[in-house]
């Protein structure tokens, strides 16, 4: 495979990869919050909770959000290594935690916040490792 260079568009699309897919999930868990959470042994029940899932919005936008990103994705793919795009694309490990926060009033911990810490350190590393090999950014 010919190497070639980490854009600045190729970052924009990464990061708006991540924006999506932070969507995507938000979207699922607001269409399963509508609903109350079943008993995994009672089929029935199961049932109505899934019915009551698909009829929700959340599920549809959540769905489309998923095509969106897999359409960017295949995009980002096919202009750099998985090993660089991958790392970069962990910046939903911090919308995640945020957006859960705002919107679902979901309590993220010094600890969890921490991680999150780690995670940026080698998203910085490995986009920075790929300077040395002819990928830096551009």
């Amino acid at each position: 495979m010919v190497k070639k260079g980490l854009t600045i568009k190729i970052v924009l699309l990464l990061m708006f990869s991540d924006i999506l897919e932070t969507l995507t999930h938000l979207c699922f868990k607001k269409g399963v919050l509508t609903r109350h959470s079943p008993d995994i042994g009672n089929f029935p029940q199961l049932f109505t909770f899934l019915a009551g899932v698909f009829s929700s919005p959340f599920l549809w936008y959540g769905l489309i959000s998923v095509l969106l990103t897999f359409i960017i994705w295949s995009t980002v793919l096919s202009k750099i290594d998985l090993s660089v795009a991958v790392p970069i694309a962990s910046f939903s490990y911090i919308l995640i935690p945020l957006t859960s926060a705002v919107f679902l009033g979901e309590y993220i911990s010094l600890l969890r916040w921490l991680g999150v810490f780690f995670i940026l350190s080698g998203v910085f590393l490995v986009s920075w490792s790929t300077r040395g090999e002819g990928e830096g950014l551009s």
